[in-house]
């Protein structure tokens, strides 16, 4: 786990690739549709903290993916990020 500044980053219980990371906002928000929620600053240091947290689990290739409604795969109602490294479940390598 990796906490700092209102994020935390915490390994996904159920993992869909290789590295399989969450990073949330300490700050409740539902989905991605609410991202004007947070100040522009706030924003920034959210963004920073997903970068770093790819950095610090030593990757250097990775996808960032956010799953906004039902109908995309959201399954938890508070915003967060999946950090996807090595080899990802049902996308080609």
């Amino acid at each position: 786990m990796r906490a700092a500044d209102g994020f935390v980053a915490i390994r996904d219980v159920a993992p869909k690739a290789e590295t399989h990371l969450l990073v949330l906002p300490e700050r409740h928000v539902a989905s991605f549709r609410e991202i004007s929620e947070f100040p522009a600053e706030e924003a920034k240091r959210m963004l920073d903290f997903v970068a770093e947290t790819a950095k610090e689990a030593g990757l250097e290739d990775y996808r960032v993916v956010v799953n906004v409604g039902e109908g995309a795969g959201q399954t938890v109602f508070h915003l967060h990020w999946h950090v996807l490294g090595g080899r990802v479940e049902g996308m080609p390598a």
